[in-house]
């Protein structure tokens, strides 16, 4: 066991609550720490975010001791003083699924408790009593040689909760740390019992992995570690699917997904999986032209239906994978901004997912031919119209047309399309113009439509 000093956070009020609870429950005879990721970032010089206690005493005995106690994991001795997540000290056995211990018991002392948690750098505490961190599984050591490795054997660890391989990958990542060569293989071993996990559990690590600030490891740990494959095998399969190297320098389709991914940095959601996912269209579409040329026809409205697919899997919100969806189907258009009409570029400024898309086309080109003159183009088209992003009010409306003796019908949203175009090009201002370029556009459309 080791131990050392560390200087608590001045001025961290979330700290220095826990902190006099903990206090609380040493004066009443009951050994207490601060444990966990909390302990893990003070070692590593940064601000804790959250700051949780664990304790020999019951849950029952807190109600004693402090006015505002809510039990909130009965089944884990979990409860929220004054809301601080305060956890009695325990030892889990018997997993039979994967995730649920079977069944818990209460440990007697902080040391037991740390022998069931996952990853040694997490399984330090601070003494309330004494002041010091102990380290009874070398802690210390792993986070001064940067490894995230397990508390004992990995693949009981791994066996116990499955998702726990994804977290020392998320882990790993956050802090730019290597995974024991054990820790490695048990994850290698068993990463197919990942398929067990429900969907909104995977895609929740995933999530932080991808939006964190080190996406492209993370990606790549994940890859060599073999739980790319089993979670997202759209996205290893890109591997070898080799692109024309005049486009693509970079290398094959997960090359370049990597790449976007080293020029991504705690990301929004949005953005970072509509990069993963743009390009995996292109394994079902690739084709070789006699020439030798390389074609990938379609492929973005091909992954757009299998990102759907993917995301249902992982139960994403509707508006997450809608606009995730509705970036992968679109991004082919963004080739072709520099010469669109006014209106449809209009159009495209001020669709809401715009900033989504931009951000994708803008890591898109970087990572592969570098030509930016699209993403530029586009810069200086949003502060031309800054002031008229909000699309206005069409001039005139299907009600106007039947007054015009337009007879109901397909062509009706075709001329109502032309005259709010002309609207949004500027060479129709005022509703007069719109019902005569109306008359215009169905006499070119279909005459015997004017009664």
């Amino acid at each position: 066991m080791k131990r050392v000093a560390v200087q608590l956070p001045a001025g961290n009020e979330a700290f220095a609550k826990a902190v006099s609870i903990g206090t609380v429950l040493v004066r009443a005879g009951y050994e207490t720490g601060i444990v966990g990721g909390a302990v893990r970032d003070l070692l590593l010089g940064k601000t804790p975010d959250d700051v949780d206690i664990v304790t020999v005493a019951r849950p029952e005995t807190l109600n004693g001791l402090f006015d505002d106690v809510k039990l909130v994991g009965a089944s884990f001795g979990v409860s929220l003083v004054n809301s601080v997540e305060v956890a009695a000290a325990r030892l889990e056995r018997r997993y039979l699924d994967g995730r649920h211990p079977e069944e818990v018991k209460y440990a007697d002392s902080l040391k037991e408790d740390m022998t069931r948690r996952d990853f040694t750098v997490n399984a330090m505490y601070l003494d309330l009593k004494s002041g010091e961190v102990y380290d009874h599984v070398g802690g210390l050591e792993d986070l001064k040689k940067g490894v995230i490795r397990t508390v004992g054997d990995p693949v009981q660890r791994f066996s116990e909760d499955y998702l726990r391989m994804l977290r020392a990958v998320r882990f790993a990542a956050r802090f730019r740390f290597k995974l024991a060569p054990d820790t490695f293989r048990a994850i290698q071993q068993l990463a197919p019992c990942c398929k067990k996990l429900a969907g909104e559990r995977v895609r929740e690590e995933l999530t932080k992995m991808f939006t964190g600030s080190n996406p492209a490891y993370a990606l790549e740990l994940l890859r060599t570690t073999g739980l790319l494959k089993v979670l997202l095998p759209e996205v290893d399969a890109m591997q070898g699917v080799t692109q024309p190297p005049e486009y693509h320098p970079e290398g094959d389709v997960y090359e370049h997904t990597l790449l976007m991914f080293r020029h991504l940095a705690c990301a929004d959601l949005r953005v970072a999986w509509s990069v993963l996912l743009h390009d995996i269209g292109k394994v079902a579409t690739r084709s070789v032209e006699p020439s030798g040329r390389i074609r990938f026809f379609g492929h973005e409205s091909v992954g757009a239906d299998m990102a759907f697919e993917l995301l249902e899997r992982l139960h994403f919100s509707i508006a997450d994978r809608d606009s995730i969806v509705s970036a992968i189907r679109n991004h082919m258009r963004f080739a072709s901004v520099c010469d669109m009409r006014t209106a449809k570029l209009r159009k495209l400024l001020a669709d809401e997912n715009f900033p989504v898309e931009l951000e994708l086309h803008r890591l898109d080109c970087i990572s592969c031919h570098a030509m930016m003159d699209g993403f530029v183009y586009l810069l200086d088209k949003l502060n031309e119209y800054a002031d008229r992003l909000i699309l206005p009010e069409p001039l005139i409306n299907g009600n106007d047309l039947k007054k015009l003796g337009i007879a109901p019908g397909p062509v009706f949203r075709k001329i109502l399309d032309a005259v709010f175009e002309a609207q949004l090009a500027g060479s129709v201002t005022t509703r007069g113009e719109a019902l005569e370029k109306a008359l215009l556009a169905a006499e070119n459309m279909s005459p015997d439509k004017v009664q």
